[in-house]
């Protein structure tokens, strides 16, 4: 008995070491991607890199999407390095890295950027007749603010807090839709958004109203919100995007970035970069959601004020973008 037992330990030792020692057999880099909530577009990003069948046919990596709360919890899990790479917003990345995330005084150093994906344009809808031209006309006024504990709300008391009017309003927390539906009834005198556009919520409010846009660009230029909070872009939503506002409308945006724990070896953040920012890479992405039509080569270095990983620099620097 013992005998066979020593024959059969010493047969599963020998194919054990076979194994190893098979030629072209590549021990696999493996990559945790942090993406967001099961159907948020963060996941979409993550799963969506994870399926690309370049991606998945790669001898020496291996991506696997993972769900997660979002943004910060992306952030401190890429930092610790329980995920390699993952999905943040450049206002998080930003502030994580300067020890200004609220009521967290850590330095999230080890976070690095990779690529700009898209990006959340603010909009703030009026009645075309309203005497609201600026941030500062909402004194008084009842206002939409985003979801309370959302991306949109956060970012709306960031700006209204910064503009100086956050406690001067009748604040009221609701969705997009719900938002456009108390603007259709007179509820609200404006309501903000966070979202791409054109958004369904402002479609739908220009079907019931004639509506207008607030200029936000020229209020973060004059109240040097810019320099403030330096991750946010500036950007233009063009005429004609919604029924009526038939001119160009400058606002600016957060925006989502991929980001990379400094130690990933900079030829996996290099490869990858390679295969997603391919021809085929982008369609494969675009194909997964419409969000991602603006990703290409000119935007992928954009809208970063965060270090690039050694692997993503030296891909944007071989394609002329830094």
């Amino acid at each position: 008995m013992r005998k066979s037992l020593f024959s059969a330990v010493v047969v599963v030792a020998a194919l054990a070491l076979a194994l190893i020692f098979v030629p072209g057999t590549v021990a696999k880099e493996r990559v945790i991607f942090g993406g967001g909530p099961a159907g948020g577009t963060f996941q979409v990003v993550a799963n969506g890199i994870q399926v690309f069948d370049p991606v998945k046919n790669l001898e020496d990596i291996s991506v696997k999407a993972q769900t997660s709360a979002g943004s910060v919890e992306n952030l401190r899990k890429t930092d610790d390095g329980k995920q390699q790479m993952s999905v943040v917003y450049s206002g998080h990345v930003w502030l994580g890295r300067n020890g200004k995330m609220k009521n967290d005084p850590k330095k999230y150093e080890n976070v690095m950027a990779v690529a700009w994906l898209y990006g959340a344009p603010a909009q703030l809808v009026v009645k075309a007749d309203s005497d609201i031209k600026s941030t500062k006309d909402l004194v008084g006024k009842k206002v939409g603010v985003g979801n309370a504990g959302s991306g949109a709300f956060a970012n709306c008391e960031l700006f209204f807090t910064h503009m100086g009017v956050w406690d001067k309003i009748e604040r009221n927390a609701m969705g997009y839709n719900d938002a456009a539906a108390a603007f259709g009834n007179n509820q609200l005198d404006a309501f903000w958004l966070f979202t791409a556009f054109p958004s369904g919520a402002v479609i739908m409010a220009a079907q019931t109203n004639d509506i207008a846009l607030v200029d936000l660009g020229a209020d973060a230029e004059a109240s040097g919100f810019f320099e403030a909070y330096p991750y946010f872009g500036k950007l233009v939503i063009p005429a004609g995007t919604y029924r009526g506002v038939d001119y160009d409308v400058p606002s600016f945006q957060d925006s989502a970035l991929w980001v990379a724990n400094k130690d990933v070896p900079d030829e996996v953040v290099f490869k990858l970069l390679e295969l997603i920012y391919s021809e085929e890479g982008l369609k494969h992405m675009v194909g997964q959601k419409k969000t991602f039509k603006d990703m290409s080569l000119d935007t992928g270095a954009t809208n970063i004020v965060t270090p690039f990983h050694p692997g993503a620099e030296k891909f944007w620097k071989e394609k002329g973008k830094l």
